[in-house]
């Protein structure tokens, strides 16, 4: 067997047992690079204004009150409230919250709720399982560092790592480097 053969071997299987994990990191990164500031990518939040008769005495909120509020807004899973300032009070819910300002009687009820499939690439890509996973990550890491190598000698001739695939291959290397000059280096 000659080292090209070897070369393709390792190359092909690599792809073909990794081809899970390449999914999972790159679409996980494409959502980590474009997450909003608001929040978490692998959530969805969905906020609506409500109003209710104002002004409210703080004295006057307990949790029979909090407990009607809810019901007015087809919520029950209520967990707790308390007063961020005199003028406001948070309800905390299974899923989200209620903010309401005691003096207008404006309001607002968050539903967060979790983003199916990007959770739980972003749990993996973010090494929360830790132990074994964590090898696991690191063979699939080194794994891609052997499958760039290997893939530099699949091809022979002008499409090869003489000609072609040595131009993609150092305009591929200049990309990142002119990145790291322009926000990294000239600080």
């Amino acid at each position: 067997m000659n080292w090209r053969k070897i070369n393709r071997v390792i190359h092909r299987d690599l792809g073909y047992f990794f081809f899970g994990m390449s999914i999972i990191y790159g679409v996980s990164g494409i959502v980590l690079n474009h997450r909003s500031p608001r929040g978490d990518a692998s959530t969805i939040r969905r906020s609506e204004s409500f109003t209710v008769e104002a002004p409210i005495k703080k004295e006057a909120v307990d949790k029979s009150y909090v407990l009607s509020l809810l019901a007015g807004l087809n919520e029950t899973d209520f967990k707790q409230y308390y007063f961020p300032s005199e003028n406001e009070v948070m309800i905390y819910l299974t899923g989200g919250h209620v903010s309401l300002l005691l003096n207008t009687g404006e309001g607002s009820i968050v539903k967060v709720r979790n983003r199916p499939v990007f959770r739980e690439f972003n749990f993996l890509h973010y090494n929360k399982p830790k132990q074994l996973w964590t090898w696991f990550s690191d063979f699939f890491a080194g794994s891609l560092v052997l499958m760039a190598f290997t893939g530099l000698f699949i091809l022979k001739g002008k499409n090869g790592i003489k000609y072609r695939g040595a131009i993609l291959s150092i305009a591929g290397i200049l990309v990142p480097l002119a990145f790291l000059f322009l926000y990294l280096w000239t600080y």
